[in-house]
């Protein structure tokens, strides 16, 4: 539901449609989301529209990438050390 949000505004409907849910499952979902601050709903005559709220998900990207940076340097240092250990067992093989 968030990725077809990021596209635009989607009612109730066309947010439940490609997952083959009913209006109330839908409407469940939402309301999820809408606690976690992550959609707004608003109510115009019988249609519920949706919006995406990306501010909380850039906040946990932000968080999250400082972790990506973390093990891509483990990772980095990893493929070090396994290359010095290539290396030397070349050397001792010849």
């Amino acid at each position: 539901m968030l990725r077809e949000l990021t596209l635009g505004e989607r009612n109730l409907t066309e947010l439940a449609s490609p997952f083959d849910m009913s209006f109330p499952a839908a409407s469940k979902h939402v309301r999820v989301l809408e606690e976690a601050d992550l959609v707004r709903r608003r109510v115009e005559g019988r249609s519920h529209v949706c919006t995406i709220n990306a501010e909380p998900l850039k906040n946990v990207s932000d968080w999250t990438n400082g972790f990506r940076r973390f093990w891509e340097e483990r990772f980095e240092a990893l493929d070090n050390y396994l290359e010095e250990l290539q290396k030397k067992e070349r050397r001792d093989d010849a």
